[in-house]
């Protein structure tokens, strides 16, 4: 989520200012979620604090400079092959974060109660009926509408403008993808179901330290790997199909569309080495219980 919060920020182009205000952030995200009580609050608020400044003085040096490598290839065409390089890099990118991550929150499980959880089930039942009404829109015509409109928003925020022709590219892209809306959502569901049964197990059993750390380990892999084979073979499908669609598009491209990306990760490679210089600065709180 942390991670997730933080590509968001930079594609607003707000990313030192949304980093620098990121214990708040996640504070807010976190108890929209579990609704904490004024007792859990503190912990939690302790926990985000530690993880980010952690993040920030080992993690974001490493970013910038993958940041850096992959501006300079920027400029040069590329192929599917070195497309899924670089997505199995990224991929790989956050796991020591999402570790810390889960080690920050282990204590904090054993203080949820059966009101959070049952929050978590009603937030987690509202997002999942938000992403059925914009993933799965009854006419199919709409739907891969809704799917191209989504794919030139996130190819614009890296390239700029993209022309009448580059659009046909990612609307042909898109036209052919494995991509299954209905199999995604549905994997959503599954994951947050035992995202939930796995907590409250972990609570009524008292799970010591070591278990409940394991157990959510288990649960930030599904994320990669789904527990279904069926997904995790559409899922692989999937990647190798999109590694060939990025290239795609990032060879109709232009010289002066691939220096404005090269330009844009720039921009947030200043940034992170700016803010990792920050590191030994006191952070923002991030809201008072």
């Amino acid at each position: 989520m942390i991670i997730a919060a933080a590509l968001v920020l930079a594609g607003c182009s707000a990313l030192r200012l949304g980093y620098d205000n990121g214990p708040r952030l996640v504070w807010w995200w976190l108890d929209g979620y579990m609704d904490f009580d004024s007792r859990q609050a503190p912990a939690v608020h302790a926990a985000i604090a530690r993880w980010f400044a952690w993040h920030r003085a080992n993690e974001l040096p490493r970013y910038a400079a993958l940041l850096q490598e992959a501006g300079a290839a920027m400029p040069q065409a590329t192929t599917p092959e070195a497309v899924c390089r670089w997505t199995d890099r990224l991929r790989d990118a956050p796991a020591a974060a999402v570790d810390r991550a889960l080690r920050e929150a282990t204590p904090l499980v054993a203080g949820l109660g059966e009101p959070q959880l049952r929050h978590l089930e009603q937030r987690y039942a509202k997002r999942l009926a938000e992403m059925r009404e914009e993933y799965l829109q009854p006419d199919p015509a709409e739907r891969r509408k809704a799917s191209v409109e989504r794919a030139v928003e996130r190819f614009e925020e890296l390239y700029g403008r993209l022309d009448a022709a580059q659009r046909r590219v990612v609307a042909e892209g898109v036209a052919a993808s494995p991509w299954d809306a209905e199999a995604w959502v549905a994997e959503r569901d599954r994951r947050q179901r035992e995202v939930v049964q796995t907590l409250r197990r972990l609570v009524v059993e008292r799970a010591d330290a070591d278990t409940t750390l394991a157990a959510l380990r288990t649960l930030a892999s599904r994320s990669e790997r789904s527990a279904d084979p069926a997904y995790r073979e559409f899922q692989a499908k999937l990647d190798a199909y999109n590694c060939g669609f990025a290239a795609r598009v990032h060879n109709a491209t232009t010289a002066a569309q691939r220096e404005r990306a090269r330009d844009r990760l720039a921009g947030w490679e200043r940034d992170l080495r700016s803010l990792a210089a920050d590191a030994g600065a006191p952070a923002p709180a991030a809201v008072s219980p």
